[in-house]
């Protein structure tokens, strides 16, 4: 018996936050390339987010439009679903990848440096999926949603991340919750836990000490945002349709579990 793997994303319509640049970016560029149409949610640079939207439309010849929206914000969260709704008239996934990640100890933090964090990491998580999940309900539609979350959520850290590892560690639960609530519904809610990936959150420290975070990975290497990417992309397409509540780690070994 032959078996081919088809991931039906053809025509999809998917929502990708905090997807002007890194692993947001890249998970929008693979999804274009099996012929999703990409929503490219962006908060700081609407210049980028366009060229991440051209980028899309010349090299695969996919719909692309972009959407502005602090997606720790309901006020921003709604209208983001509303102009998605008038574009396309539907939506298919939603790729919950915005993320804040300040640095600073737990002694020296303030309130609003913790709650913000969770506000954007963790309440913005849960934003985008009511929306999402009203508007499958109401059309009595299938969908994927796919949760970053990060090996932080389980491991730490020591260098002063302790509300995005907290977050991080929320989203796992989250995802869990809100999968059971919505799987007979046939909507699928799974989540990817990254190890050290080249992004911008990660840039400054990796280049002052790559050494130090090589030596942790057993296969010694940082992880492309490329390599993350492939597996959100599985979880948003029908090969997942078995997976609910899942949290798979793509570390390069760091969590071998």
């Amino acid at each position: 018996m032959s078996v081919v793997m088809d991931l039906d994303l053809k025509d999809k319509v998917a929502l990708v936050t905090g997807a002007s640049h890194g692993l947001g970016k890249t998970t929008s560029l693979l999804l274009a390339s099996e012929g999703a149409k990409v929503v490219v949610n962006y908060r700081q640079s609407a210049e980028r987010a366009d060229e991440v939207v051209r980028e899309i439309k010349d090299k695969y010849g996919a719909e692309a439009i972009s959407a502005y929206a602090d997606v720790g914000k309901e006020a921003d969260v709604v209208p983001m679903f509303e102009k998605i709704d008038e574009a396309f008239g539907r939506i298919d996934i939603l790729i919950n990848n915005a993320a804040y990640c300040p640095t600073c100890q737990v002694a020296d933090m303030t309130e609003q440096m913790w709650n913000y964090t969770l506000q954007v990491n963790l309440t913005g998580t849960f934003l985008c999926s009511r929306e999402f999940v009203r508007r499958l309900l109401d059309r009595q539609q299938p969908g994927r949603i796919v949760n970053i979350s990060s090996q932080a959520a389980f491991r730490g850290s020591t260098t002063g991340h302790a509300p995005y590892d907290a977050s991080k560690g929320g989203i796992v639960s989250f995802t869990v919750s809100l999968a059971r609530e919505v799987a007979q519904k046939n909507i699928m809610v799974n989540c990817v836990a990254p190890g050290l990936m080249h992004t911008e959150i990660m840039d400054k420290a990796l280049r002052a000490n790559m050494q130090k975070y090589i030596d942790r990975i057993p296969i010694r290497r940082i992880g492309k945002t490329e390599e993350i990417a492939r597996m959100v992309v599985f979880l948003a397409s029908n090969g997942s349709d078995y997976m609910t509540g899942a949290t798979v780690d793509v570390s390069g070994g760091l969590a071998m579990r």
